[in-house]
């Protein structure tokens, strides 16, 4: 015979026993990529997505949630249970933007839960091939023997690749005059046009590099692009920048740790699946993998360090 006492003791122990058994994942994950189908940051994703399924036993399904600057992932998540069920690319648009559009009300910091650092972009200086400056500090010479005079071009106001451009001016005490585009195929089109001057963009500056049409001057990377070896980082020029425009994973605010740390393991795998390498090689990406709470501190300086640098350029909301 069973007591009561026995038989209530085995109740309670039945639901802790199936919680211990449920196995993360054991149904299909929603991977959020702000941005549209088919551009690079969605195809790396897919690419890492298709990796991941592999691992987890269940489908990795991406979500192309594309516009107001690439936040409507980070928004998205801020109603989803932090389960690990509903996860987004983070980027640094999901950073800054809410610092420089008051309607965003989701602290990028404190309302998200950072997963895996994955990669960067390399960023570089471009002018025509017809350009008279063969080098950046000619470029920077010309700039500061004729202020206001030069127009560049960037996919937006507050982009990562505009505030480069205006860190370079901060220190070398020059004026030039920025042009927004919709984005990299626009900016790209204005300066093969003669609308700008020189563009401050990611590598979808490659090809035509590759094909002769525009001369790349410099990279923001910490060390050379692979395959221009012969572009020197602006660092290198005696310009004392690095941007790599870090991106990889987050999810809702309060998720467990130990499912932030399933996801992390599983995705930094994917990050180093050969196929995706192969994606970063073509796109001349670095792999800067870092766990989630390295890659939120890290995050959590750079949101000061843009602060500061969008107040000394008058681009903060009043």
């Amino acid at each position: 015979m069973i007591s009561r006492r026995t038989a209530l003791i085995g109740a309670s122990i039945l639901p802790l026993a199936a919680h211990a058994q449920t196995k993360f994942p054991d149904r299909p994950i929603r991977l959020i990529v702000p941005w549209g189908a088919g551009g690079p940051a969605d195809a790396g994703f897919r690419i890492m997505a298709e990796a991941a399924a592999k691992k987890f036993g269940q489908p990795v399904v991406v979500e192309n949630k594309a516009g107001a600057s690439g936040v409507l992932g980070a928004i998205a998540l801020q109603n989803e249970k932090p389960d690990g069920y509903v996860i987004s690319q983070m980027h640094m648009s999901v950073l800054r933007q809410p610092l420089l559009n008051k309607s965003l009300t989701y602290n990028p910091i404190t309302d998200l839960t950072y997963i895996l650092q994955v990669t960067g972009y390399v960023m570089g200086v471009v002018v025509r091939a017809d350009a008279p400056w063969k080098t950046l500090p000619e470029l920077l010479a010309y700039a500061k023997a004729n202020p206001g005079k030069l127009n560049y071009g960037t996919l937006g106001v507050g982009s990562t690749q505009q505030l480069a451009m205006e860190r370079v001016a901060l220190l070398q005490n020059l004026t030039w005059t920025h042009a927004p585009y919709r984005g990299t195929a626009d900016t790209m089109r204005a300066l093969l046009g003669g609308e700008i001057d020189f563009a401050s963009e990611s590598s979808g500056w490659a090809p035509m590099v590759q094909t002769g049409k525009l001369r790349l001057l410099a990279v923001f990377t910490g060390k050379r692009a692979k395959r221009f070896p012969d572009a020197p980082t602006v660092q290198e020029l005696g310009i004392d920048i690095v941007v790599d425009s870090p991106g990889g994973l987050v999810g809702p605010k309060g998720m467990d740790p130990a499912i932030v740390k399933i996801l992390g393991d599983t995705f930094r795998a994917a990050a180093q699946d050969p196929k995706h390498l192969e994606f970063l090689d073509n796109m001349d990406q670095p792999l800067l993998l870092l766990d989630g709470p390295a890659y939120r501190d890290a995050m959590a300086k750079t949101y000061e360090e843009e602060r500061e640098l969008l107040r000394r350029l008058n681009l903060l909301p009043a």
